[in-house]
Order: structure tokens, then sequence, then C-alpha cells
């Protein structure tokens, strides 16, 4: 489980009771005059009505479903992939490029493992280039459809918070002649914009932005894919295809990358 995205979700919401508990003197009783069921159907409700509705309703429900990737704890790490490649561009010079087949055959990686097995096929390095590319082109275009849905959900929940703010203040406004219920009536009121300002600073943001960096990590990791293996088609030398590939990474990163396996040539 991804940590980060597991304690933003708890953090936000404990720093939010804590303010609450602690501008009511820590009475726990307090805690019932920010729920309100009217303000949460309109808020969540109408901001997943008017989210839904930007897209098609498939898109609408992959998008919630992407809800538990963000604690998924899928590392992509450049570095073994170096190394992954390194050791087949080895096997490659030694044993000839048939002999990959066999190497790829403990790899996990299907983007990997795909591309050996175009190079073991012997297709041509351009289309090598083409079939790989459109395949991360169209992953990327996927990954940004689900992040479109978490920040569009963003955009509308304050909005449909302001609506149901607006509802709770004219409900006021037609209750003027009994000042003893502007206050609570008020305070209904700005809830919703509570609920909303949460759905897209404490739920939405956080979430989008996990899956960007999830996704930029996956598209360089598969960019350094496509390099390596046009690399070993091309019959390069391993040492060449290390210094290659070691610059998509900072600098901070390159000198440890094959420390913990793979190698140059021998």
């Amino acid at each position: 489980m991804d940590i980060a995205s597991l304690l933003s979700i708890i953090g936000g919401i404990a720093m939010v009771i804590f303010g609450v508990l602690s501008s009511n003197s820590f009475d726990i009783t307090a805690m019932q005059m920010y729920i309100d069921p009217a303000s949460v159907v309109i808020t969540f409700g109408g901001s997943i009505c008017s989210t839904i509705g930007c897209f098609k309703l498939a898109d609408g429900i992959n998008g919630f479903k992407s809800i538990s990737l963000p604690f998924k704890d899928k590392t992509y790490d450049p570095s073994q992939t170096i190394r992954t490649i390194i050791d087949m561009s080895n096997v490659g010079r030694k044993e000839g490029l048939l002999a990959l087949e066999e190497a790829a055959n403990g790899i996990e990686d299907e983007f990997l493992k795909k591309g050996i097995m175009l190079v073991v096929d012997g297709t041509d390095p351009e289309l090598v280039r083409g079939i790989l590319e459109t395949d991360m082109v169209c992953l990327e275009t996927r990954h940004k459809d689900v992040i479109k849905f978490w920040e569009k959900w963003g955009e509308m929940g304050p909005a449909w918070g302001m609506i149901g703010t607006l509802l709770g203040l004219i409900a006021m406004l037609n209750k003027l002649s009994d000042p003893s219920a502007i206050g609570p009536q008020m305070s209904v009121a700005l809830v919703t914009t509570l609920y909303g300002s949460l759905i897209a600073n404490w739920l939405c943001a956080p979430i989008a932005g996990k899956l960007s960096v999830n996704n930029d990590m996956e598209v360089v990791n598969r960019q350094i894919t496509i390099e390596g293996l046009l690399s070993i088609q091309a019959g390069e030398n391993p040492r060449v295809i290390e210094e290659k590939l070691k610059s998509f990474l900072s600098p901070s990163v390159r000198e440890g990358v094959l420390e913990n396996g793979g190698g140059g040539e021998e």
C-alpha cells in the first residue's frame, strides 16, 4: 500500500477534526454541527452527477473505480529496468538475439517482454518503435482520461458547495422574521461550502496528483524500455546502452544503477 496516499487521506480528515474540536473547546458534541444529510446529498450527489455528465457513462464508472489506484504500491523502478536491459544486451551479444526469448521468460513486465519478442522475431526496428510507442501513447491517454475525471470532480465539488450555500441562504432570508433562526440557518448553509472544499482539496486533488505522478513514472519507464530494446537490436555495446539509458535518470541516481546487479559487457 502507498503510505503517502494513506497518510494524506487520514491526515487531512484528522486536521479537520482537530480544527472542529479545538474551535469548540474540544467538545465532541460539536461535531454534530458539521454533519447535515441534506448538505451531503446536495454537494456530493450534485457534484457526482455533474462530473458523470462530462464523460461517457463507462468512463465515469472507470473513474470511480480508480479510487483505489493511488493506494496501491505499484512502483516503477527505472534503475531496475536498465539493469534488466543491460543483462539482456549481454545475452544478445554473446548468444545472439534468439537467446533473448528464453531469457525473457522470467520477466514480469509485459511491455518489456512484448518488446523482446518483437526483437527476437526480427521485426523491423522502425516497426518495433512504432508498435511500442503506440502502446505507450494509448496507455498515457487512458491514464489522462482517469486523471481528468478526478480533476473535473474537484472543480464541481466547490461549485455544488456554493449552490448548497445559496439554497441555505434563500431559506434563511425567508425566515428573517425569526432572528433566532438566522444563526443555525447560516451555519447549515455554510456546511455545504465546507463539503465542497473537502471534495476538491482532501479527495480529488491528492488522487489526481498521485495518478499523474504514477503516469509520468510509467511513461519514463517505457521510454527507457523502448530505447534499450532498439539499442539491443542495433547491436550496440552494453556500456554504450548503459550510458544512453542513464541519461533518463537524475544525476544522483545514475551512479548506483548497476551496483545491485547487471553490468557492462564482460
